[in-house]
């Protein structure tokens, strides 16, 4: 069940960023979508627990979740400024790295035991993460220094990020309680950029970032469900494919046609899942 959780995440986070890249095609604010989908995610998730009487946060729910919130959150932004600085061919093959920083700690830190086969699984996965995201022959106009130091940011936010909720359940805390301070959380730093901006607000980002906070909820219950009843070590590369549905998404929405290596790169990623389940 832990893996069927693993890709109903990965299923969400593609048709998440799909909608992301939908929206930069319509010039619509990243950060202000990703405000109204926190905001609206705090509320589902806020209320239910408030309704069911199975919110009861402590100190270090609060912390944790608000971090994890916050580092998701910038890590989207420095993304999406690392996609305006340099190669789209390279950012997000080099951001996708991020997923090796919580696989290592969850074998070196949490002591995940995970059998050969099921590193090759994983190392499958990581592959076809690189190559299916990885778009040659696309020239910008490069500003290095500043889009490595996006890069950096976004790895260490999503690799942190990751650390962090394998954390959350190694240490028994309620997924409710770290949902709903990851949304508060989130949207607390989102609402400062915002302020900071002063961005006149569009009536689209708010019903796109609507739609994408729902998405999330279901997204991110599935996650920390995962990590708390599998290994983190194979939840992550299972998660980090939420790529292979955007690139789909793609191919129906806008006729993109998939090439040679993105078929590989699918194949190699149904193969890893397949050895990762053995």
């Amino acid at each position: 069940m832990w893996i069927l959780a693993a890709l109903t995440t990965s299923i969400g986070f593609g048709v998440n960023n799909t909608i992301f890249k939908w929206s930069a095609s319509k010039n619509l604010s990243k950060v202000h979508i990703q405000f109204f989908f926190y905001f609206m995610a705090f509320l589902l998730t806020f209320c239910y627990g408030y309704v069911s009487n199975k919110f009861h946060p402590s100190l270090l729910s609060i912390l944790l979740g608000s971090f994890i919130g916050i580092l998701n959150a910038n890590g989207n932004i420095q993304m999406s400024q690392a996609f305006e600085k340099g190669p789209a061919s390279l950012t997000s093959p080099l951001i996708a790295a991020n997923t090796i920083i919580p696989i290592l700690c969850a074998a070196l830190i949490f002591k995940e035991q995970i059998n050969e086969i099921q590193w090759i699984g994983i190392i499958c996965m990581l592959c076809a993460v690189f190559v299916i995201q990885y778009t040659p022959k696309q020239h910008t106009n490069t500003n290095y220094m500043t889009w490595m130091f996006r890069i950096l940011l976004s790895i260490l936010s999503f690799g942190i990020l990751g650390i962090l909720m394998k954390t959350t359940s190694y240490l028994h805390l309620h997924s409710l309680d770290v949902l709903v301070s990851m949304y508060g959380g989130g949207c607390l730093y989102l609402g400062i950029n915002m302020l900071i901006t002063r961005e006149k607000i569009a009536y689209p980002e708010i019903k796109t970032g609507t739609v994408i906070g729902i998405i999330s909820v279901i997204g991110y219950s599935c996650y920390f469900y995962a990590l708390n009843k599998g290994l983190g070590g194979i939840v992550f590369p299972i998660v980090s494919l939420n790529c292979l549905v955007v690139v789909l998404a793609g191919c129906w929405i806008y006729k993109e046609s998939l090439r040679s290596y993105q078929i590989a790169g699918i194949v190699a990623a149904l193969i890893g899942i397949v050895l990762t389940k053995i």
